[in-house]
């Protein structure tokens, strides 16, 4: 992808983020089971299933640079809240009561040459 492009429309610098991150986990054992669920009380990027059978949350937070300060830093304690209760509903919904979940933070940093810097942080947060 044009690096110049991503730089100028931040819904793509999202998408192509939540691809890369959706990547960046399967390589790590993780397997998808939807992107973009969307509900009144929020969004989660990606819902994941690890290799223990552990439901994985995942905001993904994908940046042209961290010039303002760090990716992570836009994981408010409001969107944490509003992904938490995305997750309920969902859990609510699928019929999921029993099973293990937890929430991930993604951050995906372009470069100026080379990779994106990826950094997985698992389990960031407990609502």
């Amino acid at each position: 992808m044009d690096k110049h492009i991503l730089l100028t429309d931040k819904a793509q610098l999202g998408r192509w983020g939540e691809k890369h991150a959706e990547r960046f986990l399967k390589r790590k054992g993780l397997k998808p089971l939807t992107r973009n669920f969307l509900c009144k009380t929020g969004e989660i990027d990606l819902v994941m299933v690890d290799s223990d059978g552990t439901l994985v949350f995942v905001e993904v937070k994908t940046r042209a640079n961290e010039d303002f300060g760090p990716s992570e830093s836009a994981v408010t304690s409001t969107k944490r809240a509003r992904m938490a209760r995305a997750a309920r509903y969902f859990l609510a919904t699928h019929e999921i009561e029993e099973r293990p979940y937890r929430f991930d933070v993604v951050t995906i940093v372009l470069a100026e040459r080379g990779p994106a810097e990826v950094r997985h942080y698992q389990s960031a947060f407990v609502p």
